[in-house]
């Protein structure tokens, strides 16, 4: 009777763990969810780069890089978007130790879209 009480015991402790953690990994800040429940992350724009210093970064051929990240965009969402960041050419960000951005899933179907 004891072995059968611990064992329920263990099982319910172990299925309320699972329960909360899958939760707890759900529930991202500042996330928000499409219509298909995705989670998607916007881009909040940096309080010290304006519209125009962008459109003009993006004419003389600039990347933003995020230097808390050590990534550099050359366009998309995070373009003069990210927190901690600043406009340079390609060279000077790979001079610097910075990498290139990985391609979205939403720009490469973006991109597969217009193929058709």
């Amino acid at each position: 009777m004891r072995g059968l009480l611990k064992f329920l015991i263990g099982t319910v402790v172990l299925a309320a763990t699972f329960i909360f953690s899958t939760n707890a990994l759900a529930f991202q800040p500042g996330a928000a969810k499409d219509k298909k429940g995705a989670v998607t992350h916007k881009a909040t724009m940096n309080p010290n780069v304006t519209e125009q210093q962008i459109a003009d970064a993006k004419a003389k051929g600039l990347v933003w890089v995020n230097t808390a990240t050590k990534v550099y965009h050359k366009d998309g969402q995070f373009y003069g978007k990210t927190k901690e960041g600043k406009f340079m050419t390609e060279a000077d960000a790979q001079k610097a130790g910075f990498r290139a951005a990985r391609e979205s899933a939403v720009s490469k179907k973006k991109a597969g879209e217009t193929k058709k």
